[in-house]
């Protein structure tokens, strides 16, 4: 904070502290150069000024030069060996000395800085004499307007070739100047503590509430025993792509798993549901001949990306909106091939796509249906198998686990489902299921598939018995969603502009993007809370958000934290509120005039809030249920290749007998009684 307030000063004298935000300052303060370690970023940008490069350089020489003048002295000697530094120098006691520290700091960014100063130097050594006038100007601010009249017709490209550096360079700023540009945090999740991450510091611990682990299968203990089983028996990698070494029986096992959790003759796994999704999409549009897509306005990248690899027509209709749809599909002959392509939950703003209805128009004009459940398998569904499923849920409890479609069910009615492996299953993957001889055409075509090398066994593995878990075991998504509710409603009693959805998803409106990155930050800094912010490209100018992820995992205390730490930062930054919103007409769906309220896709039955069922929230310090019947059937499963868990022998101490396990029966919560077929 102080070295904001010692910019602020000058922001008056200096364009480009002038025209910056401080929560941009804020970010260059606080982060370190990527190219120069010993750097802020605020001070490598400051080395291409023409006024405080060349004051920089030379005040760290002094600094080097200051530090120098006194070492070696008697005095500083004595201390030393005072303090049992010297006569032996290492890394580890000379980080014991304040001088001896800040002189090889002061060393290294003299360093830095002179290197900064070596390739400027030779950048400009490099442009013909006749330009270097002209370029001088062109990097201070206070001549930038003058330099750029005079060089308007002008393109200097230097010596060597185009300048790719500054190409990299002017993109970037783009981003910046935008506030688009995106930052990473070092976030660390710890497996026994979740949902608990630690950030670059093990010591400094933080709340995750924006994760894609929706149930804290990423550290469920029969996921984790599967894959050390695995690890040791087939090793880490899998040894070459699906042809060539990498097609294993973990592989072949999950995609028959993956198969009949859809109801559907077959399935394929990827390394990722955006590699399934572009690859299947570029594949289909490329081959199917005179193929047009008709796609939802807020598809997700990767399936967009498929639609213009594929080089068919693409036609684009509002987000839900079947009207739009069904006007569009009707221009075209029914015996043209067509594909809608849409979701079964929108990430970023938590809707739900009309599924039975878009099957509907798909039968009446001559189209596949393309639905990606990315961001629903494992969450809805008796079972777990989607929204497709949810929607005829007890046809679907009825069947059970058998593999045989539900004839007429809306997931019966879906030619292409893809999904992913690695949000609400813990793992990583994604995958396609359809009838045979679609799921060939794409292994047999899609290069996506065919030219990357295979997920390791042991990952492989993990998904599978996440699945598994999850198809036996209802109690974790019925918490989840309990949970979402908690949320939504402390929210919205404090006025919080919550963007409304039937899903899991909790949007947090602020509608703009450097606010939206500051009070990700001011979360995270000042309440140990991590939920990125979202913004441009993902969703609309104007429309930036928190969104909040939550977990089985997250309890009652933590739930009533966050609450209260969303409040004090909207009061902090001046956000606007959901009575803001409305003042202005609405924005993102919030505050809309006589909008009717959105009831959740979960009802009351099916959360077991009827027949007293549902499960409890968790307190601080209660350990989340593991469910005794979903560990032994996951085990069983696996019998074939890596042979029935050997229960660990018995330590006896005294008169106790304790089982030396890492998951046994002894040390598995007794579930909450679900009503969920076998």
């Amino acid at each position: 904070m102080d070295k904001l307030s010692s910019l602020a000063k000058f922001k008056s004298s200096c364009p480009f502290l002038g025209r910056t935000k401080t929560s941009t300052l804020r970010t260059l303060c606080t982060s370190a150069s990527p190219r120069y370690p010993s750097l802020s970023r605020l001070t490598e940008k400051a080395t291409h000024c023409p006024v405080m490069g060349p004051a920089l350089h030379l005040r760290s020489s002094q600094m080097v030069a200051g530090f120098a003048s006194i070492a070696g002295t008697a005095d500083v000697d004595r201390i030393h060996q005072h303090k049992g530094i010297f006569p032996e120098p290492t890394d580890a006691n000379i980080a014991k000395c304040p001088h001896a520290s800040k002189a090889i700091s002061a060393a290294r960014k003299a360093d830095d800085l002179a290197k900064i100063k070596k390739a400027r130097d030779a950048k400009v050594a490099a442009i013909p004499s006749t330009s270097q006038a002209a370029a001088a100007p062109a990097g201070c601010p206070f001549h930038a307007a003058a330099a750029a009249q005079e060089t308007k017709q002008k393109v200097h490209t230097p010596a060597s070739g185009y300048d790719y550096e500054q190409f990299y360079v002017s993109e970037l700023e783009k981003k910046h100047q935008d506030a688009s540009y995106r930052y990473f945090n070092n976030i660390n999740r710890v497996a026994s503590k979740f949902p608990i991450a630690h950030t670059g510091d093990p010591k400094d611990e933080v709340e995750v509430w924006c994760a894609n682990d929706y149930l804290g299968m990423g550290n469920n203990p029969v996921v984790l025993e599967t894959m050390h089983r695995t690890l040791d028996a087939y090793g880490h990698g899998a040894g070459g792509t699906r042809n060539i070494a990498g097609n294993t029986g973990m592989h072949l096992a999950l995609e028959d798993d993956l198969a009949a959790l859809h109801r559907k003759p077959a399935a394929l796994v990827f390394s990722s549901c955006y590699v399934a999704n572009d690859a299947t999409l570029t594949t289909l549009g490329s081959k199917l001949p005179g193929c047009i897509y008709f796609s939802d306005s807020m598809n997700h990248a990767s399936m967009i990306q498929g639609m213009r690899h594929s080089g068919a027509k693409r036609v684009i209709f509002k987000h839900n909106d079947l009207a739009d749809l069904e006007s569009k599909l009707a221009q075209y002959p029914k015996e043209t091939p067509k594909i809608i392509t849409f979701e079964s939950v929108y990430s970023m703003c938590g809707s739900i796509g009309p599924i039975a209805e878009i099957c509907d128009l798909a039968k009446q004009y001559g189209a596949l249906t393309f639905l990606d459940e990315v961001h629903a398998v494992g969450l809805y569904g008796p079972r777990g198998a989607g929204v497709a499923e949810h929607l005829d849920w007890d046809a679907h409890k009825r069947a059970g686990n058998s593999p045989d479609p539900v004839k007429g069910s809306v997931m019966d009615r879906i030619d292409i489902i893809t999904g992913t492996l690695g949000k609400a299953y813990g793992a990583i993957g994604g995958y396609i299921a359809g009838s045979t001889d679609f799921v060939d055409m794409i292994r047999s075509y899609a290069a996506g598939f065919i030219f990357t090398t295979s997920l390791p066994p042991a990952n492989i593995a993990g998904a599978r018995a996440s699945i598994s878990y999850q198809k036996e075991y209802l109690g974790d998504r019925q918490l989840q969603q309990i949970n979402v509710r908690e949320l939504k409603s402390r929210f919205e009693a404090l006025d919080i502009p919550v963007v409304p959805g039937p899903s899991h998803i909790v949007p947090v409106l602020v509608g703009d993007a450097a606010l939206a990155k500051h009070a990700s930050d001011t979360l995270l800094a000042q309440h140990n809370v991590y939920v990125q912010s979202i913004n441009y490209p993902t969703v609309a100018r104007g429309e930036e958000r928190l969104r909040f992820t939550v977990t089985p995992g997250h309890n009652l205390d933590q739930l009533v934290r966050v609450v209260h730490a969303v409040d004090k930062t909207f009061i902090e930054l001046g956000i606007k509120r959901t009575s803001d919103w409305v003042k202005e007409g609405g924005r993102a769906n919030v505050g809309v005039p006589g909008a009717k309220p959105v009831q959740p896709i979960w009802t009351e039955e099916h959360l077991g809030l009827l027949d007293g069922t549902a499960p409890k929230v968790l307190r601080a310090g209660q350990k989340g249920v593991v469910d005794a019947r979903a560990v032994r059937i996951t085990r069983e499963k696996f019998n074939a290749l890596l042979g029935p868990v050997v229960e660990a022998p018995v330590k006896v101490v005294g008169a106790v007998s304790t089982p030396d396990l890492t998951l046994s029966s002894a040390t598995l919560h007794a579930p909450v009684p679900v009503a969920v077929a076998a």
